[in-house]
């Protein structure tokens, strides 16, 4: 997969089809079975390498193998499947994303130098990952401009992107980014951020509309885009 993230593609895609609520394998995981646990894993294993492509501090890419980033999640969950169990109803893939979470918070701690006792250390996983989550879009929405010009101009576009993603609503930029980036499902969007389904969609359909008009002042953006 590649490290940026098309602007526009699938974004008129249909929803993902839901697995079934709940299946013979999801009980074997939640009564311990490392090795049910180890297939399912490995059905989610794109999905959450996609995470780390979007979330992946820019810094660290080069110097940090995704791919090890989430054999190292698995190995934690594989660890902590009670905690799982005693976060029912809270699905398998929420869940293991949670655990991921926690590993990339830990990663950039310990690669980009952040002090334990940050401003942030009191939230949770998931507002320490929206955190930097304007600088992270504006890189892969960037990334695809690829003449000499706007390479030459991309830190300078990449700061007016992030400073008009910042003036969006903190809770719309961030379904914005777990719809379109990670490509969660609004199911699954409602669950991480706890919001009832019909106004995680709404917020979806409100933040793609500030996008393209973020957009719309990055000179050449949507040419560029045609092209790609």
């Amino acid at each position: 997969m590649s490290d940026s993230v098309s602007p526009f593609d699938g974004l008129n895609s249909a929803e993902r089809v839901p697995d079934a609520e709940v299946d013979d394998r999801l009980q074997q995981v939640l009564a311990g079975d490392q090795t049910v646990f180890a297939a399912l894993y490995a059905e989610h294993r794109p999905r959450l390498l996609r995470m780390v492509s979007f979330r992946l501090d820019p810094r660290l890419r080069g110097r940090i193998d995704a791919d090890d980033v989430v054999q190292d999640a698995f190995v934690d969950a594989s660890r902590r499947l009670e905690a799982f169990r005693a976060a029912q109803p809270m699905s398998l893939f929420v869940w293991l994303r949670l655990i991921l979470g926690q590993t990339l918070v830990d990663l950039h701690r310990h690669h980009l130098g952040v002090q334990k006792r940050d401003a942030h250390r009191d939230q949770s996983i998931q507002a320490r990952l929206a955190h930097d989550t304007s600088m992270t879009m504006s890189f892969h929405l960037l990334g695809n401009m690829t003449s000499p010009s706007q390479i030459a101009m991309r830190a300078e576009l990449s700061a007016m992107v992030s400073r008009a993603l910042e003036e969006m609503n903190p809770i719309d930029r961030e379904v914005l980014a777990l719809r379109h980036f990670e490509e969660l499902s609004n199911k699954e969007v409602s669950e991480v951020l706890g919001l009832d389904r019909r106004a995680a969609s709404i917020r979806y359909v409100r933040a793609l509309a500030r996008l393209k008009e973020v957009l719309q002042g990055v000179p050449g953006f949507f040419d560029d885009a045609s092209r790609g």
